[in-house]
């Protein structure tokens, strides 16, 4: 009996750090995940923005994220979805109660000065790992997301057409307008 414990007293702390070593990986992975979309929604908004003007955009938000996450889900098995506190599309972007509870938690963070890009949450929750970081407002997104008063009226019609009950304006840059969620079972 006394071996026994003397074995358990000393195996548990390479057992811990071998338990944190797979924490520290699948975080990693969470955050390769959840950096991929951003810079490729930002470079087809630019695009969409530069061809059609920020109208234009609503439907790169709309049609194209969804697709280009899709394709980052299929390309490295993890689901990845972008949330919102102020959902613009009610079908997609609302938070389950772990997300909510994110970007609550984010704002309130954010309010005491931490730097908004900065914010990030994982975790092991039942058989799977979480991730979600948030999403600040870029100044190119301010043409749809910022003060109604300075949204054009073409835009204004837009969202209003593709979206009836937004409530994804008001923004100002920096602010967190999101997160990007990510999951894995193990």
């Amino acid at each position: 009996m006394k071996t026994l414990l003397i074995a358990a007293v000393l195996i548990t702390p390479f057992v811990t750090t071998l338990a944190n070593a797979g924490d520290d990986a699948m975080l990693d992975e969470a955050r390769k995940v959840a950096t991929t979309l951003p810079p490729r929604l930002l470079a087809a908004l630019q695009q969409e923005i530069n061809k059609s003007g920020p109208e234009g955009a609503i439907l790169v938000c709309k049609d194209m994220a969804p697709k280009m996450a899709g394709e980052i889900s299929r390309q490295t098995g993890w689901k990845i979805k972008r949330v919102s506190l102020k959902a613009r599309n009610e079908a997609r972007a609302i938070p389950d109660a772990w997300e909510k509870a994110a970007l609550e938690d984010f704002d309130k963070r954010a309010a005491a000065g931490e730097p908004p890009a900065q914010l990030e949450k994982g975790e092991k929750i039942d058989n799977e790992y979480r991730y979600v970081k948030a999403l600040p407002v870029q100044p190119l997104c301010l043409g749809c997301d910022g003060p109604v008063d300075q949204l054009t009226p073409a835009v204004k019609s837009a969202l209003a057409q593709h979206y009836p009950n937004d409530l994804a304006t008001g923004y100002s840059a920096g602010q967190i307008r999101g997160a990007i969620s990510v999951r894995k079972p193990f």
